[in-house]
């Protein structure tokens, strides 16, 4: 028997507790983890409050990352004691997730952890920082360099902003972190950011074209925030996009586009290819800064999970939040 998180849905409504399970219970696929940590990502606070659709399917496990061994594996990639993390492929949305004890899996949708990463970095890293690093490697890929200039950061004090900015400057770029909590910004400071910039700058509809400020850019906003940054963009910039904490809607013009070129290029982390994963995994082993990477990650226990989930959607939550769930695994 093991602890897992379940949501449930039912006439009345959808409910979210803390039950236990039996791994006969876990849905079908070819390789069977023990869960060593978990995380707490927005996705999953949407997911456990019902503040938007994201579970497709009843009962499920929320958590759309998980670190762990192998037990079992019927795929030939894996063998028993392997230690392996998962980031999306609809796991916490379609297929249980990984805020319990166990989980059974497709092993295609698994990646091998890169040595020197444990499994508890593995999670503080997450979804977040995996997407982080997948829009650090877009922006390379259209030629945004250390020497290009300043390069913005939206949501800076997030999960997915706190890791960028923190890859970012080891890189070598001169970081601006956006925020609408000015309070964060000497943690934002010490994660290596070079300028502060409040995100009221950027809130209200703004001219087309702005005066030119970036030369890259990663947003985790949408919405205006996100018109604002491509509007101040310089020639021939690239803003990877990866999130819509601020809307759906992109309230622009063309003219960022065609009159300076600049790339809008849109990251996604759930489907993402498995070999763009590896080189991303290999990256974040090779360029993150792990002393910066503790200093922003919280733990919470699996019983506290259900209680803090309002916090993501209302903004308090700064940095990482892991759960541990067999944290003697190494």
């Amino acid at each position: 028997m093991f602890d897992a998180i379940l949501i449930e849905k039912t006439q009345a409504g959808q409910t979210v507790r803390l039950t236990s399970m039996d791994t006969a219970q876990l849905p079908a696929g070819d390789v069977l983890v023990e869960v060593a940590w978990s995380t707490l990502n927005y996705k999953d606070a949407l997911a456990m409050t019902g503040a938007s659709p994201v579970v497709r399917s009843f009962p499920m496990v929320p958590g759309v990352d998980l670190s762990g061994t192998v037990l079992e594996s019927d795929n030939p990639a894996f063998n028993p004691g392997d230690r392996v993390v998962l980031n999306g492929w609809g796991v916490g949305e379609k297929h249980w997730g990984g805020l319990a004890g166990r989980a059974r899996l497709d092993g295609d949708w698994l990646v091998p952890l890169p040595e020197g990463i444990t499994l508890r970095q593995a999670m503080a890293i997450g979804t977040a920082g995996y997407t982080a690093m997948l829009c650090v490697m877009a922006l390379e890929k259209h030629g945004v360099t250390p020497e290009s200039g300043e390069v913005v950061v939206t949501g800076a004090a997030g999960g997915v902003g706190s890791v960028a900015v923190a890859l970012l400057a080891k890189l070598g770029y001169d970081v601006a972190a956006v925020t609408g909590r000015l309070d964060e910004s000497d943690y934002l400071t010490s994660l290596g950011a070079r300028t502060i910039v409040d995100r009221a700058e950027l809130s209200q509809p703004g001219r087309p074209l702005a005066k030119e400020r970036w030369a890259g850019g990663i947003d985790v906003a949408g919405g205006v925030v996100l018109a604002n940054v491509l509007a101040a963009t310089r020639y021939r910039g690239t803003v990877a996009a990866c999130g819509l904490a601020g809307g759906m809607d992109l309230p622009t013009t063309v003219a960022p586009f065609i009159l300076r070129g600049v790339t809008l290029a849109g990251v996604d982390s759930v489907m993402c290819p498995k070999p763009d994963r590896i080189a991303a995994w290999q990256r974040l082993a090779k360029d993150l800064d792990f002393d910066k990477l503790d200093a922003m990650t919280t733990e919470l226990p699996l019983a506290d999970v259900i209680a803090r989930t309002p916090d993501f959607l209302q903004g308090k939550v700064r940095g990482r939040v892991i759960v541990p769930i067999n944290p003697a695994l190494r």
